[in-house]
């Protein structure tokens, strides 16, 4: 007699044979910040469909808890300024990435986290979190409104698998410059461009802060895999 299993010895099956389901994925929570600006329930929505539990609430602590936050905002830079100060918004931010907790802006969200905005002569403080100044845009018709592409930063993680694709943007002003000079203690954030009449930031990937001047809750099918680029990173 051979050595080796008995003869009537079944190999195990695995759960795949046995037709268990794969266990199922975390949906990770995040907060859609509301402070008075934004798309906040088409953002809220567009999340949900990518995989996220997300809710819409101004409430500093759940924005501080929870795996991610989105700062979305539409109109006048200085008004959406006033409503994210009203509610600590700025203090929420800057706790939120001290402890790498990823945040993302989207529009007037993500040109509040630059160090001002100018509109019609008015300079205003912004949040900061990068140098540089949003302007208006010099182009032949503004608002840009519509679609437009984007050159993506080479090693983009926003932005993996979307190539050739057009955003949907809503605006008249943006940060032409990020101004940030390479250092032994700073790794350079990826910065995403596009053009209508001038050059400007279009998307930056900077550690835990994300930003995108387009809408990518508005974006189809580019927007829906930009965001769950985004929640990969908060699973």
């Amino acid at each position: 007699m051979t050595a080796g299993r008995d003869a009537g010895a079944r190999e195990p099956s695995s759960p795949a044979a046995r037709g268990a389901k794969a266990p199922r994925r975390r949906r990770p929570r995040v907060v859609v910040l509301d402070y008075g600006s934004g798309n906040l329930r088409s953002v809220q929505k567009a999340l949900a469909r990518a995989g996220a539990d997300a809710e819409v609430t101004g409430d500093f602590g759940a924005a501080l808890a929870a795996d991610g936050l989105v700062v979305p905002g539409v109109g006048a830079f200085a008004a959406c300024m006033a409503g994210l100060l009203d509610i600590r918004g700025d203090q929420v931010i800057d706790r939120r990435l001290a402890g790498s907790r990823p945040v993302l802006g989207i529009c007037v969200g993500m040109q509040v986290l630059f160090s001002e905005g100018v509109e019609h002569g008015i300079h205003t403080k912004g949040c900061g979190q990068w140098p540089g100044t949003v302007e208006r845009l010099s182009a032949p018709v503004l608002p840009h409104m519509g679609w437009n592409t984007v050159q993506a930063a080479g090693g983009s993680r926003l932005l993996a698998g979307i190539t050739g694709e057009r955003f949907y943007f809503v605006h008249s002003y943006a940060a032409r410059t990020l101004p940030l000079e390479a250092s032994p203690f700073m790794t350079l954030p990826l910065v995403t461009w596009a053009t209508h009449g001038d050059r400007f930031v279009a998307a930056v990937e900077n550690g835990p802060l994300w930003a995108t001047q387009f809408h990518p809750e508005k974006s189809g099918d580019a927007g829906a895999a930009l965001l769950a680029n985004w929640l990969e990173t908060l699973r």
